[in-house]
């Protein structure tokens, strides 16, 4: 059934608010502005900058709201602003006094605030959230002053939640041909923007033979199945004309064409193309499909292939994180580029949990990779229960409540 209005909508001006001019308690932004705490961390942002020289900086409460507000709603940087500049609730919580209609800030002070509030400054702001709500449900940890005046040992309370993932990173899924065959490309456009100041000079311009190339290069990868040989050739192919197109480069240049005519992208494109010569051309040639610090994309050379050994993705390329689980709280022990083993951290992440809580967990939740006998022995020391079975055979006669616990 449809209904249609009989009364016309009031102007803008006439338009009655529900909360009749004064912003509700109970929303999700009031709520969320208490528990962050803003003036702690006030002094340690005023400290990246100067107090005499330049231009008023913008309070740390306005630069991180506008960083969670982004977060929070999934928006890009300019209708992040223009959701604050609708909103007053928004308003409210990156700390204005009253509604404004005009926006507080231009979007491009986001790249900014991303600079300057790195992932630590969050870390420690995330612990500190997280210990006052866990101080104000846990009245025991009011006793703890006493019981170690008196020379009692603190029980262990608390569970610990471990693990690590990879934040996939939006890069086409690589090969060795197709990096070779894009990086060739690239050459090329260097060659062109050399050559253009130094066609006087220099009558003939250097052969790059790009139509064999990619002749060569689709012969491969237009078919469905490739074997090892056709693939290997194409590869070494590859990696000739590469090989050819960077002695080009270092031939024009030594005959004065400057680097200066490159824009900053082709620069460091062009050192990238070094290395994944270097690196294609070892691989090539010792037969392996793995060498140090790989490089994957010309574009993003610090991404790193991480092996995760999932069913049907047993590599991602992208960042491993480390993370900890407390109280449906999650803190960010570790980000790194490059592959590690997150069984080597644990003792760190265990630590960092005592440093916050005053005391060890009751009980480690873990993956199998972290309970080595070493990170097992150091929890027993401590009397902290490791989730998973011993080690060694399991027991063949083992009783209902054994298999419970």
């Amino acid at each position: 059934m449809y209904r249609k209005e009989e009364q016309p909508l009031p102007p803008p001006e006439k338009f009655e608010l529900p909360f009749e001019g004064k912003l509700s308690p109970n929303n999700r932004w009031v709520i969320m502005a208490e528990l962050i705490p803003w003036d702690d961390f006030e002094e340690e942002y005023a400290k990246l900058f100067s107090a005499e020289k330049g231009a008023p900086a913008k309070l740390f409460r306005m630069a991180l709201g506008t960083l969670i507000i982004k977060e929070k709603l999934g928006t890009s940087d300019r209708e992040t602003i223009e959701q604050i500049r609708e909103n007053p609730y928004l308003q409210y919580f990156i700390g204005l006094n009253c509604y404004q209609q005009e926006p507080p800030l231009e979007s491009s002070m986001l790249v900014h605030f991303r600079k300057r509030i790195d992932g630590e400054l969050i870390n420690k702001i995330n612990k500190k959230i997280v210990k006052r709500e866990i101080d104000k449900s846990d009245k025991e940890v009011k006793k703890k002053d006493c019981l170690q005046e008196k020379g009692e040992k603190i029980k262990n309370k608390g569970k610990l939640i471990l693990d690590a993932t990879c934040t996939p990173a939006d890069i086409k899924y690589p090969t060795d041909l197709g990096i070779l065959n894009q990086a060739r490309i690239e050459t090329e456009r260097i060659i062109d923007n050399l050559y253009k100041p130094l066609r006087v000079k220099l009558r003939k311009k250097p052969r790059t033979s790009r139509i064999i190339a990619r002749k060569e290069y689709l012969k491969v990868a237009k078919k469905r199945k490739v074997s090892y040989q056709e693939r290997r050739k194409a590869i070494g192919k590859q990696l000739k004309y590469l090989k050819k197109n960077l002695g080009n480069i270092e031939d024009l240049i030594q005959a004065g064409a400057s680097l200066e005519n490159l824009s900053k992208r082709q620069k460091n494109c062009l050192e990238t193309i070094k290395k994944v010569y270097e690196q294609q051309q070892s691989m090539w040639e010792n037969k392996t499909q793995s060498v140090p610090q790989r490089i994957v994309s010309l574009t993003q050379p610090h991404i790193r292939p991480i092996v995760r050994g999932k069913a049907g993705k047993p590599i991602e390329f992208g960042a491993k994180l480390s993370v900890s689980c407390v109280d449906n709280y999650v803190f960010l022990d570790k980000i790194s580029w490059e592959n590690f083993n997150e069984s080597c951290h644990f003792k760190e992440q265990v630590e960092k949990y005592k440093e916050t809580f005053g005391y060890y967990p009751e009980s480690v939740h873990v993956d199998k990779i972290y309970r080595t006998r070493e990170n097992r022995n150091w929890c027993k020391e401590r009397g902290i229960r490791i989730s998973g079975p011993k080690l060694g055979r399991p027991p063949k006669n083992v009783s209902e409540e054994e298999k419970k616990q």
